[in-house]
């Protein structure tokens, strides 16, 4: 007697289409073509999770450089100076301040001075 997979391929094929559920057109009906559209979405969700972290590093410091440059500092010895008087705000915070606050990053940076 032969074993038969119908039921585990079903459930496996509603998983793959549940995922491609809104692509356009075969993409979210065909198995094949929607398994292939999932696993390069899925990749690029993973690619892009990483790049996100990038992006946001670089955005933080544009927005402090832009800030300490009111002041007479470069972002290298702004950075430098915050560690040597060992005072522990990291990026993403000191971009917010700078945006959001700038009387409280203008006593950061008169402190460092």
């Amino acid at each position: 007697m032969r074993v038969k997979g119908g039921v585990i391929t079903r459930r496996r094929h509603k998983k793959i289409l549940k995922l491609a559920k809104g692509y356009r057109g075969r993409r979210s009906k065909i198995f094949k073509i929607a398994n292939q559209s999932v696993i390069k979405a899925l990749y690029d969700a993973y690619v892009d999770r990483r790049r996100k972290k990038r992006e946001f590093r670089r955005l933080w410091i544009i927005r402090i450089n832009a800030a300490v440059r009111e002041f007479g500092l470069s972002y290298n010895n702004f950075i430098s100076k915050l560690k040597k008087q060992n005072i522990k705000l990291n990026r993403k915070i000191l971009a917010e301040i700078a945006v959001s606050d700038p009387e409280t990053f203008r006593q950061i940076v008169n402190q460092i001075m």
